[in-house]
């Protein structure tokens, strides 16, 4: 896959290795402008973690995984435990962070008619808030996301890159006819830079240490491959967990692995981050771009489910398709907090502009997502967004969904203008959907967020459903 702005990407690489790992913070005059560390996995389940995203539901972390320096995110912070990505799949989410979009209106599929750098994108808002900041992108961009890092204002990258360039069947298995994941192993070994792993936090902290010996405020993406299939691991984890028997859900040990190789990979980022002497001025934010998948290669189709106790996977709108880990530490927030208040990834844009010093109610109309910089001193604040409302879309799927306060509707579509079915559901106890449908209950919650689900989505001109199954 081609990549852009290599110039600018070999110089990070080669300065790596000498530029010495420094132990002075920043001055006392840049400390006013925060730094960001925004960790972005891939395919991880809200219940993918060995410590749970809401005390109230112990069910949902996991007894067999470890994820000890992702926990430490939150022992440091605050836990969002109605976290959510903006869309079940990649790239929608990744565009809706990226310009603070709702995907009904950015894009809901991966292609799309929306050009990400035509519009406001998180570096071009921090840019705006104080031009000093520098901001780069590492890792995963996205499928068919037309505009570059780079043309959407990031001054480093690793260009379009998507999973291939993290390890699929068509570059694990050259020579194979037709590699799929089904008629290729179930998992590959990478004892040096499983999923690229351990060379974007490299290049991670490489890019930190040039911006705080230059006393320059950043924000870094770094945008892992796992735990995208392919499942690629080390050695040396797969022996862990091999001897720890059978997971406790449908997931692999060779997919468990892999999480601990990544999980390996943020405590090394976290570790370069304290040694740069700017944590305590530097805020850290980690979620996932979608759900956890339904299915992974090797594992127990007779386990529990791999988003246990959640309903639903990638590719749907039920939780566990959209509902994933959302933890952030930073100046100001108390540690090991909780807030129960839905937050969905295109609240970032406005998050970090307000955080930088802009003023958030001064951004485009275009921009749907709110400033949650008032959770970190209130974790109950009632945000001011649009109809207080969460929208969800997966038009090639037929679903589409509304949360609003504890009520979710979820809409199964007919055809491209025909609802075949509702669904209502109360998430103010607990996320499980399966048996605790409400629709006949409360047929005038029904009737209210029906109009205004299918409303908004004719104000942003949303893409009609099509190809059901």
């Amino acid at each position: 896959m081609k990549k852009t702005n290599q110039f600018s990407h070999k110089i990070i690489l080669s300065l790596l290795f000498v530029i010495p790992l420094l132990g002075n913070a920043q001055t006392e005059s840049d400390k006013d402008a925060p730094n960001f560390i925004f960790i972005l996995t891939d395919d991880q389940g809200w219940s993918q973690l060995s410590s749970t995203m809401d005390a109230k539901m112990e069910e949902a972390k996991s007894s067999y995984l470890e994820t000890p320096r992702i926990n430490s995110i939150g022992d440091a912070g605050m836990r969002f435990t109605d976290g959510y990505a903006p869309a079940p799949l990649c790239t929608p989410s990744r565009r809706s962070i990226q310009c603070g979009t709702v995907p009904a209106r950015s894009g809901s599929e991966f292609p799309s008619i929306w050009v990400p750098d035509e519009h406001l994108t998180i570096p071009k808002a921090l840019k705006r808030a104080n031009p000093d900041y520098m901001c780069a992108h590492f890792g995963k961009w996205g499928e068919n996301m037309i505009s570059t890092p780079e043309s959407c204002a990031y001054d480093v990258s690793d260009g379009l890159t998507g999973n291939s360039d993290g390890g699929m069947p068509v570059t694990l298995n050259p020579g194979h006819p037709n590699p799929t994941h089904e008629n290729t192993p179930p998992d590959y070994i990478n004892n040096h830079d499983p999923k690229n792993t351990f060379s974007l936090v490299e290049k991670t902290i490489g890019f930190m240490q040039q911006q705080v010996r230059a006393n320059k405020p950043f924000f870094v993406q770094v945008s892992f491959y796992a735990q995208h299939l392919s499942v690629v691991t080390t050695e040396k984890s797969l022996k862990k967990y091999k001897k720890k028997g059978a997971p406790d859900r449908a997931y692999s040990t060779a997919w468990a692995a892999m999480l601990d190789d990544l999980d390996q990979g943020v405590g090394k980022l976290l570790d370069g981050l304290d040694a740069l002497g700017v944590t305590d001025n530097t805020y850290v934010i980690l979620m996932s771009d979608n759900g956890g998948r339904k299915a992974i290669p090797g594992g127990d189709i007779n386990s529990l489910p791999p988003n246990y106790p959640l309903s639903g996977a990638k590719h749907s709108v039920y939780e566990g398709g959209i509902r994933v880990p959302f933890i952030i530490s930073g100046p100001g927030i108390k540690a090991n907090s909780t807030s129960h208040i839905p937050i969905v990834g295109y609240d970032l844009l406005p998050t970090l502009y307000e955080l930088a010093g802009g003023n958030a109610q001064q951004l485009p109309s275009g921009i749907d997502g709110v400033s949650i910089k008032s959770l970190f001193k209130n974790p109950t604040v009632e945000l001011k967004r649009f109809k207080n409302a969460l929208v969800f879309h997966r038009p090639k799927k037929g679903y589409s969904a509304i949360r609003k306060d504890n009520f979710k509707l979820i809409v199964k579509w007919k055809n491209s203008t025909e609802i075949s079915k509702v669904e209502l559901y109360d998430l103010s106890s607990n996320p499980i959907e399966d048996g605790n449908e409400l629709s006949d209950k409360y047929p005038e919650k029904v009737k209210q967020l029906k109009v205004e689900l299918l409303s908004y989505l004719k104000s942003v001109k949303a893409e009609k459903p099509y190809n059901f199954f």
